[in-house]
Protein backbone atom coordinates (compact mmCIF):
# COMPACT_ATOMS: atom_id res chain seq x y z
CA UNK A 1 0.00 0.00 0.00
CA UNK A 2 1.26 3.39 -1.16
CA UNK A 3 1.79 5.97 2.03
CA UNK A 4 1.30 9.69 1.14
CA UNK A 5 3.66 12.36 2.79
CA UNK A 6 1.07 12.82 5.13
CA UNK A 7 0.71 9.16 5.97
CA UNK A 8 4.38 9.15 6.64
CA UNK A 9 4.89 11.84 8.60
CA UNK A 10 2.13 11.16 11.03
CA UNK A 11 3.71 7.78 11.15
CA UNK A 12 6.99 9.46 11.63
CA UNK A 13 5.45 11.46 14.52
CA UNK A 14 3.59 8.79 16.01
CA UNK A 15 7.01 6.77 16.53
CA UNK A 16 9.34 9.48 17.78
CA UNK A 17 7.05 10.19 20.51
CA UNK A 18 7.11 6.48 21.43
CA UNK A 19 10.87 6.29 20.83
CA UNK A 20 11.07 9.66 23.61
CA UNK A 21 9.30 7.88 25.94
CA UNK A 22 10.92 4.59 25.61
CA UNK A 23 13.54 2.94 28.04
CA UNK A 24 14.61 0.17 25.52
CA UNK A 25 13.88 -0.93 21.89
CA UNK A 26 14.34 -3.91 20.03
CA UNK A 27 14.05 -5.00 16.08
CA UNK A 28 13.45 -8.33 14.64
CA UNK A 29 13.60 -9.84 11.60
CA UNK A 30 10.11 -11.06 10.57
CA UNK A 31 10.40 -12.53 7.12
CA UNK A 32 8.54 -16.06 6.26
CA UNK A 33 6.23 -15.78 9.88
CA UNK A 34 2.70 -16.61 9.02
CA UNK A 35 -0.40 -13.63 10.03
CA UNK A 36 -1.49 -16.06 12.99
CA UNK A 37 2.16 -15.88 14.15
CA UNK A 38 2.67 -12.13 14.15
CA UNK A 39 -0.90 -11.55 15.45
CA UNK A 40 0.20 -13.74 18.31
CA UNK A 41 3.57 -11.43 18.78
CA UNK A 42 1.08 -8.53 18.60
CA UNK A 43 -1.19 -9.80 21.36
CA UNK A 44 1.36 -10.43 23.78
CA UNK A 45 3.10 -7.30 23.40
CA UNK A 46 0.00 -5.47 24.18
CA UNK A 47 -0.84 -7.91 27.28
CA UNK A 48 2.76 -6.57 28.14
CA UNK A 49 2.43 -3.09 27.76
CA UNK A 50 5.21 -3.12 24.78
CA UNK A 51 4.40 -0.97 22.01
CA UNK A 52 4.79 -3.05 18.63
CA UNK A 53 5.06 -1.89 14.85
CA UNK A 54 6.36 -2.77 11.49
CA UNK A 55 7.95 0.32 10.26
CA UNK A 56 9.64 1.01 6.30
CA UNK A 57 13.64 1.54 7.22
CA UNK A 58 13.74 4.85 5.87
CA UNK A 59 10.72 5.99 8.04
CA UNK A 60 11.90 4.35 11.13
CA UNK A 61 15.47 6.33 10.54
CA UNK A 62 13.71 9.37 10.64
CA UNK A 63 11.80 8.83 13.63
CA UNK A 64 14.86 7.63 15.62
CA UNK A 65 16.90 10.64 14.83
CA UNK A 66 17.02 12.55 17.80
CA UNK A 67 15.89 9.77 20.31
CA UNK A 68 18.21 7.43 22.14
CA UNK A 69 17.89 5.14 19.81
CA UNK A 70 19.52 6.96 17.24
CA UNK A 71 22.40 4.52 17.42
CA UNK A 72 20.50 1.51 15.55
CA UNK A 73 20.09 3.16 12.48
CA UNK A 74 22.62 0.92 10.60
CA UNK A 75 21.44 -2.39 11.89
CA UNK A 76 17.64 -1.28 9.88
CA UNK A 77 17.67 -3.72 6.92
CA UNK A 78 15.60 -6.06 5.81
CA UNK A 79 11.73 -6.40 7.14
CA UNK A 80 11.75 -5.64 10.54
CA UNK A 81 9.95 -5.49 13.67
CA UNK A 82 10.11 -2.75 16.14
CA UNK A 83 9.47 -3.12 20.43
CA UNK A 84 9.43 -0.36 22.16
CA UNK A 85 9.53 -0.89 25.98
CA UNK A 86 8.09 2.00 27.93
CA UNK A 87 8.31 0.61 31.56
CA UNK A 88 10.79 -1.84 31.97
CA UNK A 89 13.88 -2.13 30.60
CA UNK A 90 14.06 -5.73 29.35
CA UNK A 91 10.50 -6.50 28.59
CA UNK A 92 10.29 -6.49 24.63
CA UNK A 93 14.08 -8.60 24.89
CA UNK A 94 12.23 -10.92 26.84
CA UNK A 95 9.34 -10.91 24.65
CA UNK A 96 10.79 -11.74 21.77
CA UNK A 97 13.14 -14.39 22.96
CA UNK A 98 10.29 -16.32 24.07
CA UNK A 99 8.43 -15.49 20.73
CA UNK A 100 12.19 -16.84 18.53
CA UNK A 101 12.15 -20.04 20.71
CA UNK A 102 8.68 -21.23 19.29
CA UNK A 103 9.24 -19.38 15.55
CA UNK A 104 12.78 -20.07 13.92
CA UNK A 105 12.13 -17.66 11.57
CA UNK A 106 11.68 -14.87 13.79
CA UNK A 107 15.87 -13.60 14.39
CA UNK A 108 16.42 -10.63 16.75
CA UNK A 109 18.81 -8.50 14.61
CA UNK A 110 19.83 -5.43 17.37
CA UNK A 111 18.76 -3.97 20.27
CA UNK A 112 19.66 -0.46 22.60
CA UNK A 113 18.52 0.80 26.26
CA UNK A 114 18.70 3.37 26.86
CA UNK A 115 20.78 4.74 24.01
CA UNK A 116 23.58 2.21 24.39
CA UNK A 117 23.56 -0.33 21.26
CA UNK A 118 23.84 -3.97 21.74
CA UNK A 119 24.08 -6.67 19.00
CA UNK A 120 21.65 -9.54 19.12
CA UNK A 121 24.33 -11.73 21.30
CA UNK A 122 23.12 -9.46 24.18
CA UNK A 123 19.86 -10.51 24.05
CA UNK A 124 19.83 -12.92 26.99
CA UNK A 125 21.38 -10.56 29.30
CA UNK A 126 19.23 -7.66 28.78
CA UNK A 127 16.05 -9.94 28.90
CA UNK A 128 17.69 -11.48 32.00
CA UNK A 129 17.09 -7.67 33.61
CA UNK A 130 15.11 -7.42 36.77
CA UNK A 131 11.29 -5.51 36.66
CA UNK A 132 11.54 -2.65 38.55
CA UNK A 133 9.50 -4.62 41.53
CA UNK A 134 12.25 -7.03 41.16
CA UNK A 135 15.39 -4.48 41.38
CA UNK A 136 13.25 -2.43 44.76
CA UNK A 137 13.15 -5.91 45.88
CA UNK A 138 17.09 -6.63 45.66
CA UNK A 139 17.91 -2.99 46.89
CA UNK A 140 15.46 -3.47 50.08
CA UNK A 141 16.91 -6.91 50.56
CA UNK A 142 20.58 -5.19 50.56
CA UNK A 143 19.54 -2.47 52.91
CA UNK A 144 18.63 -4.44 55.58
CA UNK A 145 21.49 -7.23 55.09
CA UNK A 146 23.43 -5.02 57.68
CA UNK A 147 21.25 -4.14 60.12
CA UNK A 148 19.56 -7.83 60.57
CA UNK A 149 23.04 -9.43 60.57
CA UNK A 150 23.68 -6.63 63.63
CA UNK A 151 20.49 -7.90 65.79
CA UNK A 152 21.90 -11.10 65.07
CA UNK A 153 24.71 -10.26 66.62
CA UNK A 154 23.71 -8.77 69.42
CA UNK A 155 21.23 -11.21 70.28
CA UNK A 156 23.31 -13.99 69.77
CA UNK A 157 25.19 -13.81 73.70
CA UNK A 158 21.72 -14.13 75.15
CA UNK A 159 20.74 -16.88 72.97
CA UNK A 160 24.11 -18.66 73.91
CA UNK A 161 23.16 -17.93 77.99
CA UNK A 162 19.41 -18.95 77.72
CA UNK A 163 21.11 -22.24 75.85
CA UNK A 164 23.77 -22.89 78.14
CA UNK A 165 20.70 -22.53 81.30
CA UNK A 166 18.71 -24.48 79.80
CA UNK A 167 21.27 -27.43 79.65
CA UNK A 168 22.54 -26.68 83.22
CA UNK A 169 18.40 -27.30 84.35
CA UNK A 170 18.94 -30.56 81.96
CA UNK A 171 21.50 -31.87 83.91
CA UNK A 172 20.35 -31.55 87.04
CA UNK A 173 16.64 -32.60 86.72
CA UNK A 174 18.69 -36.08 85.19
CA UNK A 175 20.40 -35.99 88.55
Amino acid sequence: MALNLEDKKAIVAEVSNVANEAISLVVAEYRGLSVPAMTSLRKQARDNGIYLRVIRNTLARKALTGTNFECMSDALVGPLVFGFAKNEPGAAAKLFKEFAKTNDLFQVKALSVAGQYYDASKLDAVASLPTRLEALSQLAATLLAPATKLVRTIAEPHSGLVRALDDYRRKKEGE
